[in-house]
């Protein structure tokens, strides 16, 4: 029987796939577990750094805690709900507001001890996603969006984009520039549009900043924006530490889009990516369509980061070779190795 690792009272989930030090450090952070259109009162499962959740709504409350009922560890995701919680299917116990007991029916009289309630996590409801973070102490906030809450603009999130890849491959492939050309030429990129073009990313307190002018188009989400010979792209990239980020795209007319990539670290070989995008253009172009194009975008960079050798993210600069499209990249790794992270992988 494998025990649960326990360390400054904080237990680990049973089949960790993180060290300990790296588990520590990345469950100081907010990470994205759902949209917030998918959760209902029925319980939902996720999993975040290696520990299954459930994730319900009650009288307009999320709640988010581990999947497991306290009384005799079945899966709450198992079970059904009414309108006042979430009902294990074993003996009927209800979760309700902030995971706590309700409703014992085998002892309806009896006091409901607070060892009967769940253990939860926080909970914040931000750019159409459900965030949490497992250490409650934490000092860390959910990470940033520009052009979200400005007026005259479209939402869209796209649904979740499971990568079977580590986060920090799959967040370095999205900061990426020089691969647009090889990757995208089927979606957004000109395959005869290779050269990338100097810039320098600038560290940050959250992690880096980088601004990359280029001739690359991006996506035809309007006609209006198509044909734009020699105009150069601003592409505003935001990396925030460990795998959130997002990219501002300038077009003309003081034209902006946003896409966030939010990683999930569902555990160290396994991601689950979510992706809002806001736009202030073209405010009537359908959803359906927007989502369609950017999952072909999602799903040609998931081919490559499932086969990256070696799984993990070496933040060693001497493991792996680089060329000056890299400097992100670079960047990247010197912002999680300063944030005192190791290999990210027990095996």
């Amino acid at each position: 029987m494998n025990t649960p690792i326990t360390t400054k009272n904080i237990q680990l989930p049973r089949h960790c796939s993180f060290t300990t030090e790296d588990w520590l450090l990345l469950s100081q952070y907010w990470y994205p577990v759902a949209r917030c259109i998918d959760v209902t009162q029925q319980p939902m499962k996720a999993t975040l750094l290696d520990e299954p959740l459930v994730i319900y709504r009650v009288k307009n409350e999320i709640v988010v805690a581990k999947d497991v009922c306290p009384h005799r560890g079945v899966p709450l995701t198992l079970g059904t709900h009414d309108n006042e919680g979430v009902i294990c299917p074993y003996h009927g116990l209800r979760f309700g507001e902030k995971g706590h007991c309700n409703r014992v029916p085998s002892s309806p009289q009896q006091n409901i001890p607070t060892k009967l309630h769940l253990h939860t996590y926080p909970s914040v409801e931000k750019y159409g996603l459900i965030w949490t973070c497992l250490q409650t102490d934490t000092t860390t906030k959910v990470p940033d969006m520009p052009l979200w809450h400005d007026q005259n603009v479209q939402h869209v999130v796209c649904p979740p984009v499971d990568v079977a890849g580590f986060a920090g491959r799959q967040v370095e492939g999205f900061l990426d520039v020089a691969h647009f050309a090889w990757v995208h030429s089927g979606t957004f990129a000109d395959a005869d549009n290779q050269e990338v073009p100097d810039y320098s990313p600038i560290e940050t307190d959250f992690g880096f900043e980088a601004d990359y002018w280029s001739t690359v188009g991006n996506y035809p989400a309007s006609a209006s924006f198509k044909g734009d010979a020699g105009f150069k792209w601003l592409r505003h990239f935001k990396l925030h530490v460990p795998f959130t980020a997002t990219l501002t795209i300038h077009f003309r007319n003081q034209g902006k889009m946003v896409i966030m990539n939010a990683a999930c670290p569902v555990s160290a070989k396994y991601t689950r990516l979510f992706a809002p995008l806001v736009k202030n253009f073209d405010l009537d172009d359908n959803e359906q369509d927007i989502i369609d194009y950017n999952i072909k975008i999602f799903e040609e960079d998931r081919m490559m980061v499932e086969n990256q050798k070696p799984e993990r993210l070496p933040l060693d600069l001497t493991l792996e070779a680089h060329i000056p499209a890299d400097r992100s990249s670079i960047m990247f790794r010197r912002c999680l190795k300063k944030a005192g992270f190791g290999d990210f992988f027990l095996v």
